[in-house]
This record gives C-alpha cells, sequence and structure tokens, in this order.
C-alpha cells in the first residue's frame, strides 16, 4: 500500500471491526501454542466469488480449462445482500474474485457499491478484457478500492502463452481506460496495480513489464509467483529463476514445493471464502469446494464459522497439515513484490 492507499483503508475502521480482528488474532496464536482450534472472533477478510464464468483459457486455472466439478454460474444478487448484510460489520477486506472473471457477472460494479458503501475495503482481480471506457467509469464511481490488473507478458507472443485466448492490446487498453476514469472523476481510487504471474516463458520481460507500468501509470507493479498442479516431475511453466519460483529441483530431478508445511494456517482464523452459490470453504486453494463448511444460502454465517466442520478442519490443521489436500501445493506468502 501507498499513503493515499493506507489513508483510504484507515478510513474505513471502526472499533467494532478493530476489535473484532483482534479477537481473531489473539485466538490465532492461543490455538497454535495450544493445539486446540479456537475462534473468538469473526473473519476479517472475505473472497466472495461473482462467476465461475472467464473468457480466457489459462493452463493452471480451473476456470480458464473447464475442469469445475462443481456446478458454475454467477452470483444471485439476494443471495449476495444477504451475505453482505451479515458479514459487513466485521469485515474489513472483501475481494471479489475466487475463481472465473468478475467483469462477466452483469452487476459486478453493483455488487462493489453495495460493499463499499458498508465502509468495506473493496478489491478485485480482471483480466482486463472488458474494461471499455464505460465499464471503468462505473468502476472508479463504485468506489472499488484496489484493482489488480493481470498482465502476464509484455509482448503478445508471451503474453498469450499463459493467457490462453487474451489479447495484450485489450489489456493496455483496459488499464488506460481506467487510469483515464480517475483522472476524469478526480478519484484516488481504486488503486491499480499490474501483476506479472512470473513463468518460464515471460521471466525475461521481468523489468520490461516495470516500466510499462510506469509507461501507463498504474500505482504498483506486482511480481507473483506461480502455482502449478503438476510440479513433482518438472513443469515447462516453472522459471529458471529460483527467486520467481514456488518449487526447489531436489537431487534426484524431482521437485518439490519450497515453503514448510507447519501445522498452523492463519487463513483459517480471519479469512474465508464464499462461492457464487453460497458455499463456505476454508480458502482459495480449495478451487473445486470439497470442504464445505455450510452454505450461507441456508445458514446464518456466524453459525458456519463456529460450526463443527469449521472446527474440526482447523483441529487437522493443527494436527497434520501435510496430510490435507488442499495443502499440498500451498505457497502462501511465496509473494515477490517489486
Amino acid at each position: 500500500m501507498n499513503s493515499k492507499d493506507i489513508f483510504n483503508f484507515l478510513q474505513k475502521l471502526t472499533l467494532q471491526k478493530v476489535t473484532n480482528a483482534l479477537a481473531v488474532l489473539a485466538s490465532f496464536y492461543v490455538s497454535k501454542y495450544t493445539r486446540k482450534p479456537l475462534q473468538w472472533g469473526l473473519p476479517f477478510t472475505v473472497s466472495i466469488e461473482p462467476t465461475t464464468s472467464c473468457n480466457l483459457g489459462c493452463p493452471e486455472c480451473p476456470s480458464g480449462i473447464k475442469s469445475f466439478t462443481r456446478p458454475t454460474g454467477n452470483l444471485n444478487f439476494d443471495l449476495y445482500k444477504k451475505m453482505i448484510d451479515e458479514l459487513s460489520p466485521h469485515t474489513l477486506y472483501c475481494y471479489f474474485y475466487f475463481q472465473g472473471e468478475p467483469y462477466i457477472h452483469p452487476k459486478f460494479t453493483e455488487l462493489v457499491k453495495q460493499a463499499s458503501l458498508k465502509k468495506i475495503y473493496t478489491v478485485t482481480s480482471t483480466n482486463a478484457h472488458y474494461l471499455t471506457e464505460r465499464k471503468a467509469i462505473e468502476t472508479v464511481q463504485s468506489g472499488l478500492d484496489r484493482i489488480i490488473i493481470s498482465m502476464d507478458g509484455t509482448t503478445q507472443e508471451v503474453y498469450e502463452q499463459y493467457r490462453v485466448g487474451g489479447s495484450l492490446q485489450k489489456v493496455i487498453e483496459g488499464t488506460k481506460n481506467l487510469v483515464a476514469a480517475k483522472q476524469q472523476l478526480k478519484s484516488s481510487t481504486p488503486h491499480i496495480i499490474i501483476q506479472f504471474l512470473v513463468v518460464k516463458p515471460n521471466e525475461h520481460q521481468i523489468e520490461e513489464v516495470k516500466q510499462l507500468g510506469k509507461q501507463l501509470g498504474v500505482d504498483e507493479v506486482k511480481l507473483k509467483t506461480a502455482q502449478v498442479y503438476d510440479y513433482e516431475n518438472g513443469n515447462p511453466l516453472i522459471p529458471d529463476s529460483n527467486e520467481f519460483s514456488r518449487y526447489k529441483k531436489q537431487a534426484n530431478g524431482t521437485y518439490k514445493v519450497k515453503s514448510s508445511m507447519e501445522n498452523y494456517c492463519w487463513k483459517l482464523w480471519h479469512s474465508t471464502v464464499i462461492t457464487w452459490d453460497g458455499k463456505v470453504v476454508p480458502c482459495c486453494f480449495d478451487k473445486d469446494a470439497e470442504h464445505q463448511m455450510g452454505n450461507i444460502a441456508d445458514e446464518n454465517f456466524a453459525t458456519v464459522w463456529q460450526g463443527s466442520n469449521y472446527n474440526s478442519f482447523r483441529a487437522n490443521v493443527l494436527k497434520s497439515r501435510k496430510s490435507i489436500n488442499i495443502c499440498a501445493n500451498c505457497s502462501e506468502g511465496l509473494k515477490v513484490w517489486a
């Protein structure tokens, strides 16, 4: 965050939200050291999935390769209002993405607006193909606080090796439209980030994307390490640079995840993910919603959060995190900031 972004976030704080966050933090540390799954608050970070649909075919994305076993669809607006009413008193951050391209949802900016009106810091991530001049204006007017624009190459040839079916020119035009909309409306938000997912085909363009970000007038350029599913025997997407790889080559030629697998996970205490149809899942690595904690369409969220499914899952993580399938490829914390 830069100073303007930090100030914007601080303006959204309330005593109730801060008190809840401190309770969550305390319960996490007590749970970590006692090995008992205590939870004294409610999540202050929430990811809501507007849609599972996507216009691109990225090879390591379930939306892109259409590999979901769960139903696909768009978030119902009435269900969303129920979510946001229940979540807003304690939520600091709302991430409007999980799987899919958020701007495909026909009322996406209205979803953001409803959360913004409740003083929640709002974030989304997009491939920017739908950021027309009109949609850019609507985005600024919605009150969106932060937007992450995926730009994984500085030439079309490189960009399309990961963003299959995508147009780099559309991404650049969408970014320009958003920068222009901020200027036109004299708005300091959203904080615009170009995110560069570092893979082998594009790792030679890291300095170029930093320069492109400056030329476009965005607020930040971030480099992010890539998750790949089949990594044990190597993968053509794993970069050569150790700094930008989530995986480490071993003496026998196979690869393993670099991050350590400790028996705790901060995400299970401070955050949650809600799918387009109301399923509550533990984190963003549960892309197929295999570990359903409950469904907010049928239950009060606080009941789900404090329920037996969540407590059992937290207990399993505190006991043997490596035995949980969605944790196996987790690389929480392996992000590179530029």
